[in-house]
């Protein structure tokens, strides 16, 4: 069994290059080596997609959910393998079977959950799901590159 880790926001900003307004994960919890983890973001109605989408009613675009995951894998793989400091970058090539169950808005905690269906070596597969108070809000899988700083 491995050893769960958990990322602050410090560590995060250490691990992937994503700033405001696009860094889409606050903390990263149960880390188990690049098998699983859940990241945790707390959505707030300061965040700028709010301003557009939509004024009267703010819902979360659901393509920020996606990425939201893809940023936990991210931050999975970069505490397994070490990653802090090192320039690490991760690049999207598929996103499958994108279903988005609920409305997402301000004062939602989304738990992203991301488990590790193949990787290794450059390309990684995933499947994630976001929860909000344990109801299903999106699931996907996606296939992504990931960059890894060399030496």
């Amino acid at each position: 069994m491995t050893e769960t880790q958990t990322a602050d926001i410090d560590l995060i900003q250490r691990i992937i290059p994503h700033r405001y307004p696009f860094l889409l994960v606050d903390r990263v919890e149960g880390i188990e080596g690049t098998e699983r983890a859940t990241g945790i973001k707390n959505v707030t109605f300061n965040e700028p997609q709010f301003q557009g989408h939509f004024p009267a009613q703010p819902i979360m675009p659901g393509v920020l959910m996606v990425e939201a995951l893809a940023q936990t894998a991210a931050v999975m793989v970069g505490v397994a393998q070490n990653l802090v400091d090192k320039n690490f970058l991760v690049y999207f090539m598929a996103i499958d079977s994108a279903k988005f169950r609920r409305k997402v808005g301000p004062g939602d905690v989304l738990k992203l959950h991301v488990e590790t269906k193949r990787g290794g070596g450059k390309v990684w597969k995933f499947e994630g799901r976001v929860e909000v108070d344990g109801e299903l809000a999106c699931e996907c899988a996606f296939t992504a590159m990931m960059d890894l700083p060399k030496g």
